[in-house]
């Protein structure tokens, strides 16, 4: 009987142990506001309840456990979400993790990751301007990302979404406040297009109050799913920055793209700054995109003022006006709340 009790105890022991070096966590951010809404070009306004004012909604899991040795095995499988009217994915046809879908290792390599993750260029964009993630206000993002379905035209900059599927990524460890990711996504193409791919790196300096960010991509395959060939070859850098001076944050950023079946290149030039004020900050950006070879210049303005209700929670107010050349300007404004679960 004291064998079996110690046996017992013993495979009770090991279990818990086993448990206590895996964890997996359910995460989200739920964000929703009230707008009336007016991009360039549009020829009437549009009163909406919209999903993703300042971050695009979404949930997951994600996960990790420790292999020994400073080794551990991580995983993501996290899907965008609208909000608004329970919808998955950021558009009609969205790949249902098309956020995250990935399996890494790490250690004091840095990690090694397979599957689907951030494309080159979406976290630099992120860190390089005060909005943020808001394919909805910020302006910067707006140029790089979100094409207007309207008589303008406006096409994003970006050579191949701001995720890319298919994908072998090394990440170095942090030395000195620098990382950096090289990316390399397979193009899964046979017959003429058996060598299409996209390539791309970026890397981040955060140096106590200073930041620095840039990205380089070449493109070739569309996004997200399996994706097919562009039937172009798409590049595009940005390079971008900012400084704590705690009475005020400034961020700068400027990049280019073009694609080798046009003589068009766009240049997109980004200033913006934070100010701290209450339990939130007052925040502004201002984005200019020059189409070389045409005559179109798009800037937009956008400034708001963001509230922290508590560590997980904040409410959001912004005002933005976005003008192409030609085309009749339009004046945007959205109240809305956050949550991060």
């Amino acid at each position: 009987m004291k064998k079996t009790m110690l046996a017992i105890a013993a495979t009770l022991v090991c279990t818990t142990s086993a448990f206590a070096q895996s964890s997996v966590q359910i995460s989200g951010i739920s964000d929703i506001f009230v707008g009336s809404m007016k991009a360039a070009g549009d020829d009437g306004r549009t009163n909406v309840v919209n999903s993703g004012g300042l971050t695009t909604s979404w949930f997951g899991f994600s996960g990790s456990e420790d292999l020994g040795g400073g080794l551990k095995a991580n995983f993501q499988l996290t899907s965008f979400l609208q909000t608004d009217d329970g919808t998955q994915g950021r558009f009609t046809g969205d790949t249902f993790f098309s956020r995250d879908a990935n399996v890494s290792l790490s250690g004091g390599f840095g990690s090694v990751l397979l599957g689907r993750w951030m494309a080159p260029n979406f976290l630099p964009s992120v860190v390089a301007n005060p909005l943020g993630d808001s394919f909805v206000f910020s302006p910067l993002i707006l140029h790089m990302n979100v094409p207007l379905f309207n008589r303008t035209g406006w096409q994003s900059t970006t050579p191949s979404d701001t995720g890319w599927s298919n994908q072998l990524v090394y990440s170095t460890p942090d030395i000195g406040g620098f990382k950096a990711n090289l990316q390399y996504q397979f193009g899964e193409q046979s017959g003429d297009n058996k060598n299409k791919k996209n390539v791309g790196a970026n890397f981040f300096y955060f140096g106590g109050p200073l930041t620095v960010t840039g990205f380089y991509e070449r493109a070739q395959i569309s996004n997200p799913g399996a994706g097919s060939y562009l039937g172009t070859t798409k590049t595009a850098w940005m390079l971008g920055g900012a400084y704590d001076f705690k009475m005020v944050k400034p961020y700068l950023s400027y990049g280019q793209s073009e694609a080798d079946d046009t003589d068009v290149k766009a240049k997109t030039l980004q200033v913006g700054a934070s100010v701290p004020l209450g339990a939130g900050s007052v925040i502004g950006s201002w984005a200019q995109t020059k189409l070389s070879g045409v005559d179109l210049n798009r800037k937009t303005l956008t400034v708001g003022y963001d509230y922290n209700l508590s560590k997980r929670t904040d409410v959001y107010a912004m005002v933005m006006n976005d003008k192409i050349t030609s085309y009749n300007s339009g004046t945007s404004f959205g109240v809305g709340i956050r949550h991060r679960f």
